[in-house]
């Protein structure tokens, strides 16, 4: 199963994709209930037609995951690491966050990517995504489009966090 992720890039290998590989099988006696509730909670809908006979629920037992996060950004991942690991609370919640930067801070993202971007030469910065450890940026400079990360100092917490770390960037970035 892939997923991947929304992004207002107009490059589709630009944007995070993961592939979920495992077994795919009916849902044992005891996996039945919480299986059925996942997806409710999901696809609040199905209480409409989840008891019809012609509808099966299909439970994926994930065994690896592949991550891929843009260009260059790659990992894959056991079972064991998948089921440890926690949602990203920050990039949940950022659409709103990568609008406002966008209509409201384009001098602040393009300091960020000459000072935290690698590309001095930065003419202007969009932001495309945030999660808990970053920012992804289309940079243009005069040699053309690139990509850019502007990591957090520490990875984020919580999502009420995420205002005061763009503004402690855009600040050290603009010498304020």
């Amino acid at each position: 199963m892939s997923i991947v992720a929304a992004n207002s890039d107009s490059d589709p290998l630009a944007g995070g994709r993961v592939t979920l590989a495992g077994r795919v099988g009916h849902p044992t006696a005891a996996e039945r209930n919480p299986t059925r509730q996942a997806y409710l909670a999901a696809v609040p809908a199905a209480r409409s037609y989840l008891d019809f006979k012609d509808f099966t629920l299909w439970l994926l037992k994930v065994q690896r995951v592949r991550w891929v996060g843009g260009y260059g950004r790659m990992d894959s991942v056991t079972a064991e690491e998948y089921n440890a690991a926690s949602p990203d609370v920050v990039a949940l919640g950022s659409a709103r966050a990568v609008a406002h930067l966008n209509a409201d801070h384009a001098d602040a993202l393009a300091a960020m990517a000459r000072v935290f971007g690698g590309y001095p030469d930065s003419e202007s910065a969009v932001c495309t995504g945030i999660d808990r450890y970053g920012l992804d940026l289309r940079v243009r400079t005069r040699r053309g489009e690139t990509r850019a990360r502007v990591a957090f100092p520490a990875p984020l917490d919580s999502a009420d966090q995420l205002r005061s770390a763009t503004a402690d960037l855009a600040r050290v970035a603009q010498g304020g």
